[in-house]
């Protein structure tokens, strides 16, 4: 069985599916090829209004497949580099998508994987999840942004064991400091990524796009830029439809109906 990014929608949500069983979903340029094109394609569809990304079965995924880095060094370094600027561009495209993107793990998620997940809005993980980069197990530094995520969501003595020893990281140590936002019963990610994908369906999507681009520009800007950045978005919301219907429902007091 070849790998593939399995794709299908239900109820709003568009759920994609790391499909590698025989390898442990290892990730490779066709999966991380169908994840732009998948995201992408999602951003102009105003039929889908969330973005779940799980794995088959009880494995997120092990990461990229060190037989592909091999081939690299005997000769295919720009087949590499190819891959390496494709992995990125997946992980921009869901940074940066209007749409909320909710990771649903079970089992290990290791390397690319975990940058993967971490440039998702949501980490939903079972209880028995882990994640982990082994880079430097096989003399490598990290890729996918998962350098840049880490430093700036774990102190640094807990970022710098990960990173350089590749340290296991359970999903309760993730929580811990605020990476996964739910633990869920082992087989329940999936399901409980689907509750939070409703929840979120029934929200303005013009309004979660534009908190989503408040947070990832808040990391780069000053308050003082920040507040003239979130008073134009306020503004321009506000003459939204769904700021009409969301206050005409307040103010009548029943459930709004956003488009």
């Amino acid at each position: 069985m070849t790998a593939s990014l399995k794709s299908h929608s239900q109820d709003g949500t568009l759920i994609l599916t790391i499909s590698n069983p025989q390898q442990h979903n290892a990730l490779g340029p066709e999966i991380y090829a169908a994840g732009v094109e998948a995201v992408t394609a999602a951003e102009s569809n105003p039929e889908v209004r969330s973005i779940i990304l799980t794995g088959e079965g009880r494995v997120f995924s092990a990461g990229g497949n060190v037989k592909r880095l091999q081939a690299a060094r005997e000769g295919q370094m720009q087949v590499q580099r190819q891959t390496l600027e494709s992995l990125s561009s997946w992980v921009d495209a869901i940074r940066t998508s209007a749409k909320p993107v909710i990771a649903a793990v079970e089992g290990p998620a290791v390397g690319a994987a975990f940058a993967l997940v971490l440039a998702c809005d949501f980490l939903l993980a079972a209880e028995d999840a882990y994640f982990f980069m082994a880079h430097s197990k096989i003399g490598l530094t990290p890729d996918g942004g998962g350098s840049w995520q880490l430093a700036r969501a774990l102190p640094r003595p807990l970022a710098t064991d990960a990173l350089m020893r590749g340290s296991r990281l359970s999903a309760a140590l993730l929580h811990q400091y605020g990476l996964v936002n739910q633990i869920c019963s082992p087989g329940q990610a999936l399901t409980s990524a689907l509750a939070l994908a409703a929840d979120l369906n029934q929200r303005p999507s013009n309004v979660l796009g534009g908190i989503k681009e408040l947070i990832n520009d808040a990391e780069q800007q000053p308050l003082s830029a920040h507040l003239v950045q979130e008073g134009q978005a306020f503004l321009r919301h506000l003459g939204h439809e769904n700021a009409g219907e969301g206050i005409a429902a307040f103010l009548e007091k029943r459930p709004p109906h956003f488009r």
